[in-house]
């Protein structure tokens, strides 16, 4: 089944393209589209500004604070945010922890952290992976023990988490930890909120391969996290931590955003020049653009019909998979022939140009400067979120059936 567009759906494109054209700071726009890198207060102010107007959290319920918007309008909004170069909406809070705790966390906890969440109030970070525990996540060692003594009715957490993206920003982790050692490893997993200024937490960073503080290894020493931090159930983490990963995988193929860097890659092999002529024009590159473009195509096309097949409130299912293994094989595809479009004037990116301090520091093309680093850094796009061979085995059993 395909997904018509109702006139009305036209209409909702129409008015969320006006408002962004006449509200997204060019500030934030143009550091999108040339590939520098945002800082923590250009997130903040963007989540903080479609706060203002209700549109933080797409597809959260009027109840919460959300627009109350349909699948459809859901996935225009994602378009046109991507293609006019919108940053994108941190989703450890809005697209990740807050699905849990609306279907699995207390009243508590509902009523607390998710106006906290829809306000941009709080920055949420996850603390799945460990060494040893990445793809393989029910592997986790991180240990909490439950304790009640004079300060009360707590978990002790000992362990450590590692490439938690921008921890050293967060005010509070989702976190899984072992609380039945015995058990069979998927069956001893709690789901923890773990507020990150606790003593005996410590951050310490990760600086990658492009230059940059993204991720962290997080140390628990005898970290005393309240028991009423607790979601849902002890011991029945892992089927929390399943329902969370489908929704972060649904929104990492981020097909809006790579149309626009399709647009920018033939921009910029337009620009390019091979024997006296554009580098588009030339029929081995041209064909490698194409077939990347063919993919896009196909892959918009794949969501949209997800879309229309998807039942109201369901949650995301092995459908997910399949849009994160061919969203970031073509993240990846688009990063490659842009570094290959530019050939060695990608070479000397500059750190300082990337964070905006000094515009021209990198003494070449300001379309190329960024394109290195934006090369490594999506490298990690097939592998984060569950790697895509796993990805593949998820759809070989739940729709192959094998």
């Amino acid at each position: 089944m395909d997904l018509d567009y109702s006139p009305a759906d036209d209409a909702f494109r129409a008015d969320i393209r006006a408002w962004l054209e006449a509200n997204l700071p060019q500030t934030l726009r143009d550091k999108v589209l040339n590939h520098k890198r945002l800082s923590r207060d250009d997130i903040v102010s963007w989540h903080r500004l479609l706060g203002q107007k209700g549109w933080s959290a797409p597809a959260w319920p009027v109840e919460w604070g959300g627009p109350g918007w349909t699948e459809v309008q859901r996935h225009i909004w994602d378009a046109e945010c991507g293609r006019i170069g919108a940053p994108i909406v941190l989703p450890f809070g809005v697209s990740m922890v807050a699905p849990v705790l609306m279907k699995y966390g207390s009243e508590a906890q509902k009523r607390y952290y998710l106006p906290r969440i829809l306000a941009g109030t709080d920055w949420w970070c996850q603390g799945y992976s460990e060494p040893g525990s990445g793809s393989d996540l029910a592997s986790l060692r991180t240990r909490a023990v439950r304790v009640k003594d004079d300060s009360g009715d707590h978990y002790v957490v000992n362990g450590q988490k590692t490439w938690t993206t921008l921890g050293q920003h967060a005010d509070m982790m989702f976190c899984l930890v072992r609380t039945d050692p015995a058990a069979k490893k998927q069956e001893g997993i709690s789901f923890l909120l773990v507020d990150m200024k606790t003593p005996g937490i410590t951050v310490r960073p990760i600086i990658t391969l492009d230059e940059d503080h993204e991720v962290n290894e997080v140390f628990f020493e005898d970290v005393k996290v309240p028991a009423e931090n607790l979601v849902g159930e002890e011991n029945r983490g892992w089927t929390y931590a399943k329902y969370l990963l489908g929704h972060e995988r649904t929104g990492i193929a981020r097909v809006g955003a790579s149309n626009r860097e399709l647009a920018f890659l033939k921009s910029v092999a337009l620009k390019q020049k091979k024997n006296g002529k554009p580098l588009l024009h030339d029929p081995v590159f041209a064909a490698r653009v194409a077939a990347v473009e063919i993919e896009l195509m196909a892959l918009e096309v794949t969501a949209e019909r997800v879309i229309a097949s998807s039942g109201n409130g369901r949650g995301p299912g092995p459908e997910a998979s399949m849009l994160k293994i061919k969203g970031t094989e073509i993240q990846q595809a688009l990063t490659e022939l842009m570094l290959d479009a530019v050939g060695p004037l990608a070479a000397p990116f500059d750190p300082a140009f990337l964070e905006g301090k000094h515009p021209h520091a990198a003494g070449g093309d300001d379309d190329a400067a960024p394109l290195a680093a934006y090369y490594f850094n999506y490298r990690k796009t097939s592998i984060y979120g569950g790697s895509n061979e796993i990805q593949k085995n998820i759809i070989a059993q739940m729709i192959l059936g094998i």
